[in-house]
């Protein structure tokens, strides 16, 4: 296939792309809905260290940056992107035996020491190995899809995770219903086993169906080259002050939308009193509504261009900060019944939220360094995520320690987050995402005034 020519759109190699997504699903379930809640609840130990563990992978996240471009520039075992996929998905599966056995000396003690260094190591390998293979990943679905396809491939891989998050955890929580060293070994098998499969099942082969640049074959001469290219192409995108609008936005909101990914269950566990069952279906409850209004969303809005995505990721924005303040609520309140609408309320505006924003991301990036655009984007989201977890953790302990009350620590942290999602959409407001796209020649001068006037 020519350079100048384009892949033809083929929803089978879609859906199969798509089962990438089962791995990833099962491997965050296992790691934060079970494994956290497990260790705060279960064992006692406090959030900060927990959120810290979990938001590892996403404080590394910088070394997405550098995955993604090396996959523009530098062949791996002769190819471009399967090899640093398989490579990071490869440390995953090697990263759950670990996480089983630290558990094993908590099991036995809760002052093993050792069990805290195997913990750490699972979750240096399993972080290091989803930020080799994201990038490379993202730039293969997107060299695959011919141009007008591209924010609907990625839309419909999103949407693909998200429906398999709830699958997972109704699965999982059949699986475990209340905390046995026994359960959580059989849970690390079946998603090691399950999800190595679909990891190797999913994108075997696609690269030589995709649109391929010619790569550039490593050589040592080339390295300082590539390195002041690599610095050169980052430090051109960063001084474009709309992508640092764009990361500003991204930040600020995936800050707010995941504070709450390490502490829901044990809020459910310490505030409703609900089981290791009832608490691993609450990521089914919100990522289900999410998976349904992404599929809706992407049948009713399947024409329309990705330019004039940002008002619908504002108004998703704005009913994910009304769910969040209704679960603020919920924990002030003590009422059981409230959680489960409150989720979906969330579930909902994410919904929204996330089928505009992976569009806006194809938007802001640019044909001749894709790689190094979604790996920036991808960075700006796994860190401040990562930074979400971790402050939601830390605030769990220290609000806890100062009012000694579960539920309004948990009432404030969940009302920050309703409000920094509310403050997002005033960020997005401020990103030139159509002169952006004129500038890059995805649409054209006339193109970009018919649509600014539109939005």
């Amino acid at each position: 296939m020519t350079e100048s020519s384009e892949p033809r759109f083929s929803w089978w190699l879609v859906l199969r792309l798509c089962t990438f997504q089962i791995g990833s699903a099962m491997g965050d379930i296992l790691v934060t809905s079970i494994w956290n809640r497990i260790m705060i609840v279960n064992f006692g130990f406090p959030a900060l260290p927990i959120g810290l563990l979990i938001a590892l992978r996403y404080l590394l996240s910088p070394l997405s940056l550098y995955a993604g471009f090396r996959s523009d520039t530098t062949l791996f075992l002769g190819l471009r992107r399967t090899s640093y996929i398989w490579l990071g998905r490869a440390m995953m599966v090697a990263s759950f035996p670990l996480l089983g056995l630290s558990i094993t000396l908590f099991d036995a003690s809760r002052n093993a020491s050792f069990g805290w260094i195997l913990a750490f190591i699972s979750f240096l390998l399993y972080g290091t190995g989803t930020l080799l293979s994201g990038s490379p990943f993202l730039a293969l679905v997107r060299d695959a899809m011919p141009r007008a396809r591209q924010g609907l491939a990625l839309s419909v891989l999103e949407t693909a995770l998200i429906l398999f998050f709830p699958i997972a955890a109704i699965s999982f929580s059949l699986v475990l219903h209340e905390y046995t060293l026994a359960g959580f070994w059989e849970l690390i098998v079946i998603t090691a086993l399950v999800g190595g499969f679909f990891w190797v099942f999913a994108i075997a082969g696609v690269e030589q169906r995709g649109v391929m640049h010619k790569a550039v074959e490593h050589t040592a001469e080339k390295t300082r080259a590539q390195f002041q290219e690599f610095r050169g192409t980052f430090t051109k995108i960063y001084n474009d002050p709309r992508a640092r609008a764009f990361m500003l936005f991204l930040g600020g909101a995936t800050f707010s939308a995941w504070a709450q990914d390490a502490i829901l269950e044990p809020f459910g566990a310490e505030v409703l009193q609900a089981t290791i069952a009832q608490t691993t279906r609450y990521s089914s409850y919100w990522q289900g509504a999410t998976a349904l209004i992404l599929i809706i969303a992407a049948f009713v809005w399947r024409k329309r261009k990705p330019e004039r995505q940002a008002p619908i990721a504002k108004i998703g924005l704005g009913i994910m900060g009304a769910g969040m303040l209704w679960l603020a609520l919920t924990s002030l309140t003590g009422i059981r019944w409230m959680v489960n609408p409150a989720l979906l309320v969330f579930g909902i505006g994410f919904g929204f939220y996330t089928f505009s924003a992976f569009q806006l991301l194809v938007v802001m990036t640019s044909d001749k360094a894709a790689g190094a655009y979604l790996g920036l984007w991808t960075v700006t989201i796994l860190l401040t995520r990562g930074l979400g977890i971790l402050a939601g953790g830390a605030l769990r302990d220290g609000l806890y320690g100062f009012t000694q009350s579960h539920p309004l620590t948990y009432g404030i942290i969940f009302g920050l987050e309703g409000l920094g999602l509310l403050i997002s959409i005033v960020l997005l407001a401020r990103v030139n995402i159509i002169g952006f796209a004129r500038d890059t020649g995805r649409i054209s001068p006339t193109e970009a005034q018919v649509i600014a006037a539109e939005v």
